[in-house]
């Protein structure tokens, strides 16, 4: 919350370029709807327990009203340096006017506000007023404070309460289904390591799409052909030595993976992002992911890799995240501007959650995104942020099956606006299937490097499986039973539960 506070107020002034503003803030009100009050703190009696014993604002008295107690908690907020990546400012020089920023600083700004200046959006002034903070030395919500104009800065505490009650509402759903639903049990052959050792090669690949060759690791059973091939796509600002856990356990298994590092949207970019040699990800990303792994499939079926023979008519993907968005589109699920031109902004939304960043920024881009592969049978999308970028009925036109996995502690992408309410709305399954994993948030739903500790790995193998194993009987369609079986592709540390609609027993 405390970074979030920083870049509201931050974005809710107007700084002055080269120096510090002439007219320095001096007061912030904190609004206490519970108690009808609001709270005038001056930010000079917030420099030490001296400064605030000698004040005169509200939190001085009620200090010395409660005898020194409230003083030291107020200050050591006020005083905590804030943990923001090393050259955070920098970064944000060249992320000026970008989408993906812009969603974010609409989204902080909504708790707080600088009387009588009005909210930069671009990011510009948050820039500058960082820069300014750093200047003293470590960035705290004081020294933040301190670089802003104006004289009263506002925080709207019963704003704030409401998002956590959204966000309350929207897991709630979650705990309803595990509360009653069955924990699917993890048959231990799915979940051990299979006979095959495990071949790791880096690859490059010049490609027409990316001004650099496209990177990617693949990982290949030894000793024996593949019995098929699989693509993982990693999530924003990450790197697929975070999956390779996932690839380790399916090549082990018998099966070719391949794993892209998408150039735009991965941990180099992000690290580039932030020492102010690049802006942050583009919304034509959103199309260019998915050509990523179009151009590894065809570089495979001509053997451009020299991977030997890979069976490449039939595939499945998997991915987290803004890589799982990568693989529904791939399985045929079109991208839509309809819903992010009518409900980007509006943060009274009562779906309105942190995903709604990334998928706002993808207005201008997701009618160019139908970048669908028909030989895509199956995917597995983890944590997908789906509510705004596909419309109603988008799946009837899919030519792959997916299973979407979803965490019951998610807070990025909540599970019953992004998971839960796009399965209620569509006209019928088609055979997808919604899974619930207890106590998943957006980061241990992800598998690391090891396999034998990779989370959802039994999943992910019997759902290769089984797709693999129906051929074209996988793809969707009108009244197709669920491909996952009823038992065995649990999880030995999280609880699984079966949560698609149309597949749950009548309240």
């Amino acid at each position: 919350m405390l970074p979030a506070l920083a870049l509201g107020l931050a974005a809710s002034a107007t700084v002055a370029v080269e120096a510090r503003p002439a007219m320095a803030l001096e007061e912030l009100e904190l609004r206490l709807p519970l108690i009808g009050e609001n709270l005038v703190v001056r930010l000079d009696e917030l420099s030490s327990a001296e400064d605030l014993l000698a004040g005169s604002s509200d939190l001085a008295e009620l200090d010395r009203a409660s005898d020194g107690v409230i003083g030291p908690k107020v200050l050591r907020l006020f005083n905590h340096p804030i943990q923001l990546p090393p050259g955070v400012a920098k970064g944000l020089q060249g992320s000026v006017g970008s989408p993906l920023l812009r969603e974010a600083l609409l989204a902080t700004t909504a708790l707080v506000r600088v009387d009588g200046v009005s909210t930069d959006l671009s990011g510009e002034k948050l820039s500058e007023a960082l820069s300014l903070s750093e200047q003293e030395g470590s960035v705290t919500l004081l020294t933040l404070l301190r670089a802003m104009p104006g004289k009263r800065a506002s925080i709207d505490l019963q704003r704030a309460l409401v998002v956590l009650e959204r966000l309350h509402r929207q897991q709630a759903p979650a705990q309803a289904l595990l509360a009653k639903g069955t924990v699917v049990e993890a048959d231990p052959e799915l979940n051990r390591p299979g006979p095959f050792a495990v071949q790791r090669r880096e690859l490059s690949l010049p490609v027409a799409h990316r001004q650099n060759p496209l990177r990617s690791v693949a990982l290949l059973p030894q000793g024996v052909s593949p019995k098929g091939l699989v693509f993982i796509s990693h999530g924003l600002w990450d790197s697929p030595v975070n999956f390779e856990g996932w690839g380790g356990h399916l090549a082990s298994h018998g099966y070719a993976v391949l794993l892209p590092e998408h150039p735009g949207s991965d941990q180099a970019q992000q690290a580039a992002m932030l020492s102010g040699t690049i802006p942050p990800p583009e919304p034509e990303e959103l199309g260019l992911r998915p050509l990523d792994i179009r151009a590894l499939l065809a570089a495979v079926d001509s053997d451009r890799l020299n991977l030997g023979a890979i069976p490449s008519g039939r595939l499945v993907v998997l991915g987290h995240s803004w890589g799982a968005i990568t693989a529904l589109q791939l399985a045929g699920l079109k991208p839509s501007d309809g819903r992010l031109g009518r409900r980007c902004g509006n943060l009274n939304d009562p779906e309105t959650n942190v995903s709604w960043v990334l998928q706002c920024s993808f207005l201008r881009s997701a009618n160019q995104a139908d970048v669908a592969e028909p030989r895509v049978l199956g995917v597995v999308a983890v944590s997908p942020p789906m509510r705004l970028l596909f419309d109603h009925g988008a799946s009837k036109d899919m030519n792959g099956r997916a299973v979407v996995v979803s965490g019951s502690k998610d807070w990025v992408v909540p599970f019953g606006p992004e998971a839960l309410t796009p399965f209620q709305r569509q006209p019928e399954s088609r055979g997808h299937q919604l899974v619930l994993a207890a106590g998943g948030n957006h980061f241990n739903l992800r598998p690391g490097s090891a396999a034998e500790q990779a989370v959802l790995r039994g999943l992910m193998l019997s759902w290769v499986q089984q797709v693999f194993a129906a051929g074209d009987a996988a793809r969707p369609a009108s009244g197709a039973p669920a491909l996952l079986p009823a038992t065995g592709w649990g999880d030995p540390t999280r609880p699984l539960v079966e949560a698609t609609p149309q597949l749950l027993p009548a309240s």
